[in-house]
């Protein structure tokens, strides 16, 4: 499995991007925090998830979007989410996550939380 479906660029200012395409089930969540592991061990602690492209996720899946928020603050960074559509939003709101992350429309307006927060 190619991991195209997962990939991260630099957004300027210390912040990464982790972009998912597809969905985020058993087969992919492994991939992912990987990633995000690497990405926090390296001192990259301002990361944006952008899951405009995910079209479900299941429960490992929020569990690792989880893992890596607390990881993040426990460096003094943060991860927010942007792009969900409404049936993502639907999941996190069910499971009370829309509390819990910090969740923008798009790229740029979470790139731009992060750089005044």
């Amino acid at each position: 499995m190619s991991s195209m479906n997962i990939w991260q660029e630099p957004l300027g200012d210390d912040i990464w991007l982790v972009a998912i395409n597809g969905r985020l089930d058993q087969t992919l969540t492994p991939t992912l925090e990987q990633q995000l592991t690497t990405l926090l061990d390296d001192g990259k602690i301002w990361l944006v998830v952008d899951l405009s492209q995910t079209e479900y996720i299941n429960s490992g899946g929020l569990r690792t979007l989880v893992t890596g928020w607390r990881k993040a603050k426990q460096q003094e960074g943060n991860l927010v989410l942007c792009g969900l559509n409404g049936r993502l939003q639907e999941i996190f709101h069910m499971v009370g996550f829309d509390q819990l992350f910090q969740i923008y429309s798009n790229q740029q307006a979470a790139k731009e939380a992060l750089v005044s927060s």
